[in-house]
């Protein structure tokens, strides 16, 4: 069986889940906590960074785009880039917006302020960044909405990784109840939709100890 080591906060993690179970492909969990730095972890991913999928045969892929790469080439179908050059390229352009920017303005913020910080006992979570991680979701919601107001799905017409990078980022934030759906109806709409789907509420089920999520964290109907 083909294993992917993850941690339950880390949306690439979530991402590289929600994309195998898309393309229903069999795996088990392995929970990597990456600031442990395990030395058996390091022989497989020097980087000591999740997610990490390694295949029946031993071979290990490390590195989230260099999973999704993969998975495209030898698991093809269902298709999450996108068909011709000009639609991937808007993927890629919006995968890297939340991977990297969102990730960098919002989740990494509240994720360290909200969970690292219990973790590791580095005393209390800090108002100031939480208050500019909700300062910034602001903004990237109203881009998603931007996004679905004219398409039927954040890249085009079809689903892809662009969604599923957007989905994974919120659901960690959303966790907390950290973001503010009521406000933005259209995004609210277009991430009911991804909530929907059953790779999703895998995802949503998690259960992590000592941390209860908000209320309507798994309820489609928020």
């Amino acid at each position: 069986m083909r294993q992917l080591y993850h941690y339950w906060f880390c949306p690439n993690s979530r991402k590289i889940r929600v994309a195998l179970l898309e393309k229903s492909l069999e795996f088990d969990l392995v929970l990597e906590l990456p600031w442990k730095r395990r030395h058996e972890f390091l022989l497989i991913n020097p980087a000591g960074t999740v997610p990490v999928l390694v295949e029946e045969d031993g071979e290990a892929i490390a590195g989230t785009n260099s999973i999704s790469e993969y998975l495209e080439d030898i698991y093809p179908s269902p298709n999450l880039v996108g068909e011709g050059p000009k639609f991937r390229a808007e993927v890629r352009r919006l995968v890297e917006w939340f991977d990297v920017k969102f990730n960098t303005e919002v989740t990494n913020l509240i994720i360290n302020e909200k969970v690292m910080k219990s973790f590791l006992k580095r005393g209390h979570a800090e108002a100031r960044f939480i208050r500019y991680a909700g300062h910034n979701i602001k903004h990237h919601l109203q881009y998603i909405e931007y996004l679905t107001d004219r398409r039927k799905w954040l890249a085009g017409d079809s689903f892809s990784y662009a969604d599923i990078s957007a989905a994974t980022h919120m659901s960690c934030v959303d966790y907390f109840g950290d973001v503010p759906w009521n406000d933005y109806k259209s995004a609210r709409d277009w991430y009911a939709k991804i909530k929907s789907r059953p790779s999703m509420q895998v995802i949503l089920k998690d259960n992590v100890s000592g941390l209860v999520p908000a209320p309507h964290y798994r309820d489609l109907d928020f």
